[in-house]
Formats: structure tokens, sequence, C-alpha cells
């Protein structure tokens, strides 16, 4: 059983972001590292019925990546602020779901309720997604639904705006050319780097239990992909480009070749003290 909204969402959707880019976000942005995925499900090994709670979901490339290893799993829940998201997500999963029941909560994290409320998660999961939201909000949210042994995983390896290398310092002046020197964010306005780490987050909160896991990835890019991702991305999104984002995709595809990027993908893992380990 899916069911692609709860009977009433705490706020609306936020279409204006993502909602064009939905078919490029599936398939343009990185999955999950194959043992940063074996690493979630053992968190849930012993766990009667285990139940998934995927903030900031996107397209559900983390319970599609957990379902085929995590075949227990009873129950989901997605949460994105973005409907196409959403819809993304829930035709992703719906061939490989089995028996597992998916509902989707359209909203800011910190706002979800679940619809159904029997399903108490064991595993809450957060994406590259975490620095957009109200974090200790998202976190208090966490405590009030979470099962007792529940366990909270924040995740993430930066972007191609952060990556240092040759070719992305080049990709990122290029971008700049065009929109400015500050990193664009949202629908309007610049990114701002978060005050405080997230270690520091789960540590004033109810899961300050916290384990640091890090995950070595190489990734080989193509001009093509570089561009579908960047299509993604609230720095280099079509939008912001106005009628110049042709120009700006022919001159970056222009400058071609092989794009290695090497990166770090960490995940977090946090408890409540005295919780299982």
């Amino acid at each position: 059983m899916t069911r692609p909204t709860p009977a009433a969402p705490a706020v609306g959707s936020d279409d204006a972001l993502f909602g064009p880019e939905a078919s490029d976000y599936a398939r343009y942005r990185p999955g999950l590292p194959e043992a940063a995925v074996r690493l979630l499900a053992a968190t849930q090994h012993g766990v009667p019925d285990p139940v998934l709670l995927d903030l900031g979901t996107g397209t559900g490339q983390v319970p599609r990546a957990l379902l085929p290893v995590l075949r227990e799993l009873v129950h989901i829940d997605l949460v994105d602020v973005n409907q196409p998201m959403l819809e993304a997500a829930l035709a992703t999963l719906e061939p490989v779901r089995g028996a597992c029941t998916v509902d989707a909560f359209t909203g800011a994290a910190h706002t979800f309720a679940p619809a159904s409320p029997g399903w108490a998660p064991s595993l809450i999961t957060c994406s590259r997604s975490f620095h957009w939201m109200a974090r200790a909000e998202v976190l208090a949210m966490v405590d009030r639904v979470a099962a007792p042994h529940a366990v909270v995983a924040i995740m993430g390896d930066g972007s191609l705006w952060t990556h240092q290398a040759d070719w992305t310092t080049a990709l990122r002046e290029l971008i700049q050319t065009y929109l400015g020197e500050d990193r664009r964010a949202g629908t309007s306005g610049t990114y701002a780097e978060p005050g405080r780490s997230y270690q520091d987050d789960l540590a004033e909160s109810a899961f300050s239990d916290v384990t640091e896991h890090s995950f070595p990835v190489a990734r080989t890019w193509r001009p093509e992909d570089v561009l579908g991702y960047l299509r993604t991305t609230s720095f280099a999104r079509p939008a912001l480009f106005a009628g110049r984002h042709p120009a700006f995709e022919a001159e970056a595809h222009a400058r071609g070749g092989v794009l290695n990027e090497d990166s770090v993908f960490t995940v977090l893992l946090a408890r409540r003290p005295g919780g299982d380990a």
C-alpha cells in the first residue's frame, strides 16, 4: 500500500526549487555507497518489524537502496517539501517495496506527523539534506515519534561546489561568472555555512550517543552527467540563469575531459544514551 499524502499535511509543497528537475535528480544524483547501505541495514539487525523514516527523501535514494538488503522493513515514511520529488520516490519504490507499506508526507521535516501512528520509526535517515532543515526542531520531532531503540543516521559527502579539484574549481569559477561570487541557494538568496556542526546538534539532542563512519568514494563524471547533476542543485539550477542557461551549459560541456572525484561519504549514527550499540 502506498499513500501519496497524509490526511492533513502540516505545510504545503515547495515545488519551486526542484520540482522541474525531479527526473534529472533521479538520474544524475550519485547514490549511497554500498558500504554505507550495509551499515544502515546492520543497525536494524534483531529489530522486530523495522520502520524507516527518511527525511528530505528527494527521489527516494535511501529507501531504494535499503529495501533489497533490509527485507524485514515493514513500513517507510517519506518526507519532503517537494511534491514532484515525492511522486518520483513513490514511483521508484513501487516495483521493489513488496509487502512494505509506504506513506509520503509533504512538508518541512520538523512538522512531520505519521499517517500511521502505530509505526514508530526504528531508523531515521537524512541524506545530503540536513543543512536545509530546522535541525534542532527536526531532532525534537524525531525524539517524539521514534521507537526507544531508534537510530538516527545523518549522511552526506558535500557537493561539486565544495569538492577540491582542478576541474571543480574551474567549474565553480564558471558558475560564478554567470551568477556572481556568492553561492546561490534556495529559490532566492545565497548559501550561508551552518554556524555549528551536526555533531553539536546531536550532542544537544536526545540522540547524543554518536559514532562517525567514513567511506571513501571514487567517481568518474562525464561532462553530460555533470550538467545533469548541476541542474538538480540549488547553486546552478536552470532558473537561476534565466535565458543564459543554454550558453552556460555549452561552455561547461566544451571543457569536457575525464572528470574524477575522490570524496568521502560520512555517516553519523546517533542513539539515545543507553540505546543498543
